[in-house]
């Protein structure tokens, strides 16, 4: 058995029903969130002043937020009400096609607000065997990028797979290059 595949170490020696999420949203975290779902262009001092939270605790939360897989990406939300004329979904205006609905959009968005609460779990995958993290992760930090890992195993597989591009990865972020 490979020392690194660590799915199959897991599943084979411990039967483990339900993973230990090692991260859980608190009020920091959720009302960065919420500060970002009213306007996603807000800049992290923007985000300091309205919530009090000074600015290196929101980017370094958000950071985290983005490394751990929680924040995809930052989408804009598009106001189809101040369109003067129907936007049809392929651009076809024929009878089987629907037009979008503002109001649907605002709903959505709504939803997904009243989701996000304090001890929200998120789970992680291992970054390199892509197996389920159980317990604490061990995080390895360079430059702005934080990885996660099941194994001190794992992780120094994936040090030395990558040694290269975390090296110029920190060249750059240093201002070597």
């Amino acid at each position: 058995m490979d020392l690194y595949n660590c799915k199959n170490i897991i599943a084979s020696k411990v039967k483990v029903r339900h993973y230990i999420m090692p991260f859980r949203l608190d009020d920091y975290d959720v009302t960065i969130l919420k500060a970002l779902m009213k306007d996603g262009r807000k800049s992290f001092r923007q985000i300091s002043r309205e919530t009090g939270i000074t600015t290196p605790t929101v980017r370094a939360r958000f950071e985290r937020l983005v490394n751990v897989g929680f924040i995809k990406s930052v989408s804009p939300i598009f106001d189809f009400g101040v369109i003067e004329e129907n936007i049809f979904e392929n651009g076809d205006q024929n009878e089987n096609k629907k037009p979008y609905n503002l109001r649907q959009l605002q709903q959505q968005l709504g939803d997904v607000k009243s989701r996000i609460k304090k001890g929200m779990k998120i789970k992680l995958d291992c970054e390199y065997c892509k197996g389920p993290i159980a317990g604490h992760p061990h995080v390895f930090k360079f430059a702005n990028y934080e990885r996660f890992f099941c194994c001190t195993g794992c992780m120094s597989g994936y040090k030395q797979k990558y040694a290269g591009r975390i090296e110029s990865i920190i060249r750059k972020f240093e201002g070597r290059e």
